[in-house]
């Protein structure tokens, strides 16, 4: 079995497991990944997997306890598992809302895509005007200005969510790893390589049956969430709401969505006019940013195999963008990996990966259905 290592949030190292019954975690790129590990309670070093230590498999992978639970069955002591749960370093952004500042209602953020996402995570995490809100431990990498410009506001919103909303819609993904030097949990957010069958810089990584890279592939094609043109409320009541239209698609091919942004200000922190085309690239970027949540038509989940030409985290990684394909199905896409799943049994060790975007989940497909009733849709 993969050993790993119980730290304390001192960073203190109290022990080191390598006897488990079982574990899988996942990797995320844009969202928050998590870790399940079962345990006989016999075992030693047991008593610390508890609340808040960490679990770190290496400095990139680190997950704090967040959930035990143990039964007992009529096979006695054999049996007795703990069932240790918890999520990766990224969840300590959800633990706190985005608070605007004092002046103004909304916190706008206009700049390259890691500037902005290190704004939100240095005014709310790391420096952040109230020092009760503070998360010592947690630092900065220095800013590389990566992805493009984008414009973002916030109001009282989950960190985590909204770097997670930024990430979907940038393909910038966004990292929480251990310094062990500074005794720091840095933040920070990557780019991924394009590894594609079509780009002659790096070698390219195909996953296909036929390459025998991959064992099983699962791939759907749908337009049951499927929009390409926004109509984009701003301010305004009525005939006199601010209305812009968003895509150009026409006839049986168009599916038209309305979005919300009343929240896009029309007069700046001084109470003074806002021009109207600076208004305008406002809501013309808010319903692009949401609309690309509609856009997704294809998903891919695969198991890749461990002894195939590529080796991971050398060959490829979380983030990179590859090529899938299956010849049989007529299948062939440039996708990213978004999500890799390591699981580790007596039987021995698999990975599991999803390309490009997950199935939505029936929360945010029942948070969208809720937003078109009232014809609105809001993140």
């Amino acid at each position: 079995m993969k050993p790993i290592r119980i730290i304390t949030l001192g960073f203190e190292l109290k022990a080191e497991i390598d006897n488990y019954e079982s574990m899988w975690f996942s990797r995320s790129w844009s969202g928050v990944g998590q870790i399940e590990i079962r345990i006989n309670r016999y075992k030693r070093h047991v008593e610390h997997l508890i609340k808040n230590n960490l679990i770190m498999v290496n400095p990139k992978k680190v997950f704090i306890i967040k959930h035990r639970e143990i039964e007992l069955d009529e096979n006695g002591k054999a049996t007795e598992n703990w069932l240790i749960k918890g999520l990766s370093l990224k969840a300590l952004t959800g633990q706190r809302q985005t608070r605007p500042p004092s002046h103004t209602a909304y916190d706008n953020r206009q700049g390259n895509v890691e500037t902005v996402m290190k704004h939100y995570v240095d005014r709310n995490v790391v420096n952040p005007p109230d020092l009760k809100r503070r998360m010592n431990q947690v630092s900065l990498a220095e800013n590389q200005n990566r992805g493009y410009s984008i414009s973002w506001q916030t109001r009282f919103k989950n960190l985590a969510e909204e770097l997670t909303e930024i990430s979907l819609i940038t393909g910038i993904g966004w990292d929480i790893s251990v310094d062990f030097t500074l005794n720091k949990f840095v933040f920070d957010v990557q780019s991924g390589r394009n590894l594609t069958a079509s780009q002659e810089l790096l070698p390219p990584v195909i996953f296909s049956p036929q390459f025998e890279s991959l064992q099983s592939l699962q791939y759907t094609e749908s337009e049951l969430n499927y929009k390409n043109v926004a109509y984009v409320g701003g301010q305004g009541e009525g005939v006199d709401r601010r209305i812009i239209e968003i895509g150009s698609s026409s006839g049986i091919d168009r599916h038209e969505i309305f979005i919300d942004a009343r929240d896009v200000e029309e007069k700046d922190e001084n109470d003074q006019p806002i021009p109207e085309s600076q208004i305008i690239q406002t809501l013309s970027e808010r319903g692009e940013q949401q609309l690309k949540e509609f856009l997704q038509e294809e998903y891919l989940e695969g198991q890749i195999l461990t002894k195939s030409p590529f080796k991971y985290e050398v060959d490829y990684d979380l983030g990179d963008v590859v090529t899938i394909q299956n010849v049989d199905w007529g299948v062939t896409m440039d996708t990213r990996i978004t999500e890799i799943k390591e699981v580790y049994e007596t039987g021995g060790y698999k990975l599991e990966a999803t390309f490009g975007n997950n199935r939505p989940t029936l929360i945010k497909k029942i948070k969208q259905e809720l937003g078109q009733i009232s014809g609105e849709v809001r993140k």
